[in-house]
């Protein structure tokens, strides 16, 4: 029996949990919160549950079907927002809390690193990861899709417009690289 959590069932999940947690980063060189993670997990869990729940209250129901042009389009959307959250200077006052300052990573994108440990450790490496946004983007843009689906795939439609302008400004630079030299 833990001093720390007590007796009965949660003292003994907790206990196993935190001896499960040393042995899976013993040998690793960086820190794996794998309670904090766990923590990241059950905010998303609740918020998928709350926001069913609201929706539900209000009598939305969720489509029968999801067209592939809806697939397509909050696709591209969440590539770029997820891409734009976790990468872009002027977004990095939200990542702030929770990384550090590293430098730059390529155009118009920054190098940053979580910070410290545990909570913010976890968060940190959730905010600077687009493909770990990227759930957290796709569902917000599934439920606005459900909730909202006009408004919800106008924003989508701006940043796949913003997607589709960030290559062709790429090809742009290539093209008249190309040219130039």
């Amino acid at each position: 029996m833990s001093a720390e959590t007590g007796p009965g069932l949660a003292g003994k999940v907790a206990d196993a949990a935190r001896r499960e947690a040393a042995v899976y980063a013993a040998d690793a060189e960086d820190e794996r919160p794998l309670g904090p993670y766990a923590g990241v997990m059950a905010v998303y869990g609740a918020v998928v549950l709350g926001a069913g729940a609201v929706l539900r209250r209000a009598g939305i129901r969720a489509p029968a079907t999801v067209g592939p042009w809806d697939v397509a389009l909050v696709g591209v959307a969440t590539h770029k927002l997820a891409r734009l959250l976790a990468k872009d200077p002027v977004t990095s006052p939200l990542r702030a809390p929770f990384t550090k300052f590293k430098g730059t990573s390529g155009d118009a994108e920054l190098a940053e690193e979580p910070r410290e440990h545990g909570v913010r450790h976890a968060v940190g490496e959730l905010v600077t990861c687009p493909f770990c946004l990227g759930l957290w983007v796709a569902t917000g843009l599934g439920i606005g899709l459900a909730a909202a689906p006009r408004i919800t795939r106008l924003g989508a439609g701006v940043f796949t417009a913003l997607t589709v302008a960030d290559f062709l400004q790429y090809a742009y630079a290539a093209a008249e690289e190309k040219a130039g030299g």
